[in-house]
């Protein structure tokens, strides 16, 4: 299978429809935080053909607003996630904490193929939060992570690590 893996700030749909044209066969989201799905609400887009989560725009800084551009029904609502019926999307999120992913990983379930728990990314903004690739030095977490979201959801879940410092780290992980 060809597969669009995740990429920071790339995966939003038009980039997922080029990549399907092109011969991917499961596209994956860009990572989306937890608390950035849970405060959204789903609504299908009649125009658009898609299904948007949709989060207020009250309180949001102008990068996150410039960032989210997508409008969805207006300007006071901005598109957090969006895909299509059907679409073989992998929802990538970002998490540290097992009931808010399993609360996040909810509203957004019926509506991808998979549930990705990115556990790879070294950037600041998740290592500091033990997101990420901060999660691989907290492995009780992450089991309960991965045990919460597979008791709890009909969807496969998985996760993207980054490798240890060795082989056999990697492997007890």
């Amino acid at each position: 299978k060809n597969i669009l893996a995740p990429m920071v700030r790339a995966g939003t749909l038009p980039l997922r429809v080029l990549s399907r044209e092109y011969g991917a066969d499961i596209v994956y989201s860009e990572e989306i935080i937890d608390h950035g799905i849970l405060n959204t609400k789903r609504v299908e887009n009649k125009e658009h053909g898609t299904v948007d989560f949709i989060t207020p725009d009250k309180g949001l800084s102008k990068k996150k607003r410039k960032r989210m551009k997508q409008s969805c029904q207006g300007p006071e609502n901005l598109s957090r996630f969006r895909t299509y019926p059907g679409e073989p999307v992998v929802f990538q999120m970002g998490t540290n904490d097992a009931v808010r992913a399993l609360k996040a990983a909810e509203v957004i379930a019926r509506d991808v193929r998979a549930i990705d728990i990115n556990m790879g990314c070294p950037k600041h903004f998740s290592v500091h939060a033990g997101m990420g690739a901060g999660l691989l030095s907290s492995p009780e977490t992450i089991r309960d992570i991965l045990t919460t979201l597979v008791r709890n959801l009909t969807v496969p879940i998985t996760c993207k690590i980054r490798l240890k410092d060795t082989e056999r780290d990697t492997i007890e992980l």
